[in-house]
């Protein structure tokens, strides 16, 4: 089927996982079954199948370094679970314009002097086919920036973060007239914190309780908690997260979602406590409170994985815009938010054709 020619916004834990999980599994056998990831073999491609061939960062720890080594380079904080041997790939300057708040200019090492490098030529001459954008929470002028290089590159566009993108009825339509797909918002995990509690409330809602309150509190440790500190950064992610639950209520209710602390010692470690409460048969009241503890990066990076060889399935068959099911199922934003277990269904039909996006 060729290789899925990939470029990488933001080395961070997320692109650590990512490219970890790449090498990780690079050897794996069709018929085996690989955690995390929907398919083995997604429509035709592998695992192996995606190749770097480009990352962008502002750390100056970063930069001039290849790909392979950066992922594991300061602040980074994702556990290493595989050999990751040189690639061939140097890190560059990207533009910083909002993608580093004035509290993360130490904790991302971030650049003072050097010129930031053209993402549109960068991608073009590595004749990039797809580009995942991993900048940290509240990116809303640099995600642009990049989204912006994609339509003049020509390349797809997977948009990790919850700055909306695939979801702006504006934006799809440009990338549906440049011939181009566009994948997003807002990265969901295999099992992460938003997933579990859309399942809690649908749960509820299919057996007929009537869902009172709902909260989803989250803490870590990592750079992302860090950069989230600040409320201005995180509108749109607490949005996200709270669309992804609130959308299969059919009523308004009482919801308070998204990252509440930051705890050094915790590293990439996530922990999120989930409640809920309503009212069954008799009007009796019922509460749910789980806890849920991952490693934060790596539970997104098989979704990212199979993410990428979608829109490579898409860009194969010209197909342009956004892909809906794709998205629905992979994404807490999309364009079109359904039952998980229908998006599963449109992916699947995707993967198959029967689905045109």
């Amino acid at each position: 089927m060729g290789k899925i020619r990939t470029a990488i916004v933001g080395v961070g834990n997320c692109a650590s996982a990512l490219v970890q999980g790449v090498s990780y599994y690079r050897a794996v056998k069709d018929q085996a079954v690989v955690p995390g990831l929907m398919h083995t073999v997604f429509g035709g491609y592998r695992v192996r199948d995606v190749e770097f061939v480009a990352a962008f960062d502002v750390n100056r720890l970063k930069i001039g370094r290849d790909l392979g080594e950066a992922i594991f380079t300061e602040p980074n904080s994702c556990v290493r679970f595989a050999k990751v041997p040189k690639l061939g790939v140097e890190v560059v300057p990207g533009p910083i314009s909002d993608g580093v708040a004035p509290h993360m200019i130490e904790p991302f090492k971030a650049y003072s002097e050097n010129p930031h490098s053209s993402a549109r030529e960068i991608l073009r001459e590595a004749d990039a086919e797809v580009l995942v954008n991993f900048l940290p929470v509240g990116s809303r002028d640099a995600t642009r920036l990049y989204a912006e290089a994609c339509l003049d590159a020509g390349v797809a566009f997977i948009n990790a973060i919850p700055e909306f993108i695939a979801s702006d009825p504006a934006w799809s339509v440009r990338f549906e007239r440049a011939g181009l797909p566009v994948a997003g918002d807002d990265i969901k995990s295999q099992v992460g914190a938003t997933i579990l509690h859309r399942r809690i409330i649908d749960l509820l809602l299919s057996r007929g309780v009537k869902v009172e309150e709902t909260y989803q509190l989250n803490v870590g440790g990592n750079t992302d908690f860090l950069n989230m500190t600040v409320e201005e950064r995180l509108k749109t992610k607490r949005t996200s997260k709270t669309e992804a639950v609130t959308s299969l209520v059919p009523y308004e209710l009482p919801t308070r979602i998204g990252p509440s602390e930051y705890i050094p010692f915790l590293g990439d470690k996530k922990i999120a406590h989930i409640y809920a409460r309503g009212r069954k048969f008799g009007d009796q009241p019922i509460i749910i409170d789980v806890k849920l503890q991952v490693e934060d990066s790596p539970t997104s990076a098989g979704v990212v994985i199979d993410a990428i060889r979608a829109v490579k399935i898409a860009l194969d068959r010209g197909v342009s815009g956004p892909l809906e099911s794709v998205s629905a199922y992979f994404f807490k934003h999309p364009p079109v938010n359904v039952q998980d277990d229908l998006a599963y269904r449109w992916v699947e039909e995707f993967i198959t054709g029967e689905r045109e996006r």
